[in-house]
């Protein structure tokens, strides 16, 4: 590594260690499960990345043997420098060294990824990304579907509330669909149909430390962990990205 190299790597560092507090992403209510039976499912981070065990700061979905799909807020700050990144597969505890963790080479962000706000809170736009890793896995992958359904499933090893960031097993909880029109009643202007869902509600939501996770519905990938005003706040679902959108 070039000692330019490395000062982008550190620089990348520091910058994701101060954005990613503000991140949405903690799994409210459900209960502990074994990442053996989500082989898909990634936890996205970075060595350089001391907050965390293992690094994790987000989460991802193998969509593809070297593609991992995420939020692109999430990895936006990493660009210049991917190799500051890691992906890992199998781990359950995030305390462990189970599992297996890959490189990242290339970030690329949804073209129409932008961010705006809602009364302070990170409003984000086309938030997709897609992460290329070092070495191919085999799968099984994650399959994407419509969110045809009134209930859906959320994954993540955050936090189990607002204030508390200390989790670190995964998680996943059932969650209510919010409809469009119910989200756009909430959020206004804020929400755009066309590339965001709503799910979630006071006793299970996303919060700290999962966006980029997967929705589940059905057991396909409707969406990924986006944004929210706080967590698990009365009247306020979480916001997804809306898939299928990864043609970019």
């Amino acid at each position: 590594m070039t000692r330019a190299h490395r000062a982008a790597v550190l620089a990348t560092a520091a910058l994701v260690a101060v954005a990613v507090p503000g991140t949405a992403g903690a799994i409210v209510g459900g209960g502990e499960v074994d990442a053996a039976g989500y082989p898909w499912l990634a936890a996205v981070g970075s060595p350089l990345f001391l907050t965390r065990p293992s690094g994790q700061f987000c989460g991802g979905a193998l969509i593809a043997p070297d593609r991992v799909l995420t939020s692109a807020h999430c990895v936006q700050i990493a660009q210049p420098v991917p190799r500051a990144l890691s992906v890992t597969f199998g781990r359950t505890d995030l305390r462990s060294s189970d599992g297996e963790t890959v490189g990242v080479t290339d970030i690329r962000l949804h073209p129409g990824f932008r961010e705006t706000s809602f009364g302070g809170t990170a409003v984000y736009h086309d938030d997709l990304a897609i992460l290329t890793l070092a070495a191919p896995r085999p799968g099984p992958f994650a399959e994407i579907g419509a969110a045809d359904a009134t209930t859906g499933s959320i994954l993540g090893w955050g936090a189990t509330s607002e204030t508390d960031i200390s989790g670190t097993r995964l998680r996943a909880a059932s969650v209510p669909m919010v409809s469009d029109a119910e989200c756009a009643a909430v959020y206004g202007p804020a929400f755009d149909p066309r590339d965001m869902l709503c799910a979630g509600s006071t006793t299970a939501d996303t919060g700290a430390y999962d966006s980029g996770g997967p929705l589940l519905v059905d057991g396909f990938l409707a969406g990924i962990t986006s944004w929210g005003n706080g967590v698990a706040r009365p009247g306020f679902p979480g916001v997804y990205s809306r898939l299928p959108a990864t043609d970019f």
